[in-house]
């Protein structure tokens, strides 16, 4: 089991290989569709984006309202291919991980290689334990998002597996190949 406390740098990033168990403590923001979006828009535009995103790693989800002694309700990840369409260009301005579940678009790995970027998985479907290993939670861009808005978290060993790494390894593809005749 690998410790990560971000913010992540290349040399930490070079040393995850896919496959390898995680946790990670210290800060990870969230940010979903419409969020991605205003970044990406933003960053067109030649605006500062709302949060540095330099070495950071994006947590694709939109936790549920808290209960009153909770700092956050469920937060399960969200697809991340949904996120492919702005990622290249975040990568490029110093985003180093994300975190979702399922499949990246060639453009995204290619870039991650490019960038030296990282792509955990969290498992989907365990939304409620997730929310344990969140510490503190504020919003921190986009109020307007609701539970979409970007959030600053504080995370305590939260769970996570390498799914792409900077190397181009994958393991949704590596699973694939377990299947074919």
């Amino acid at each position: 089991m690998i410790t990560i406390t971000p913010p992540l740098d290349s040399e930490m990033v070079k040393n995850l290989k896919a496959g390898d168990e995680a946790l990670i403590s210290g800060t990870v923001y969230t940010a979903r569709d419409e969020a991605h979006k205003r970044f990406f828009e933003a960053i067109m535009s030649g605006y500062s984006l709302p949060i540095d995103i330099r070495g950071q790693i994006i947590y694709y989800a939109g936790p549920t309202p808290p209960k009153p002694d909770k700092e956050v309700g469920s937060i399960g990840p969200t697809t991340s291919g949904r996120m492919d369409f702005y990622t290249p260009l975040l990568l490029k301005h110093g985003l180093n991980g994300m975190i979702g579940k399922g499949l990246r678009s060639p453009e995204v790995k290619k870039a991650m290689m490019n960038e030296t970027a990282v792509y955990f998985s969290a498992i989907g479907g365990v939304a409620a334990l997730l929310a344990k290993h969140v510490v503190k939670s504020k919003v921190v861009a986009y109020e307007d998002l609701g539970p979409e808005a970007v959030f600053e978290l504080s995370v305590e060993e939260f769970p996570v597996f390498v799914a792409v790494d900077c190397y181009g390894g994958d393991i949704y593809e590596e699973g694939k190949k377990c299947y074919k005749r």
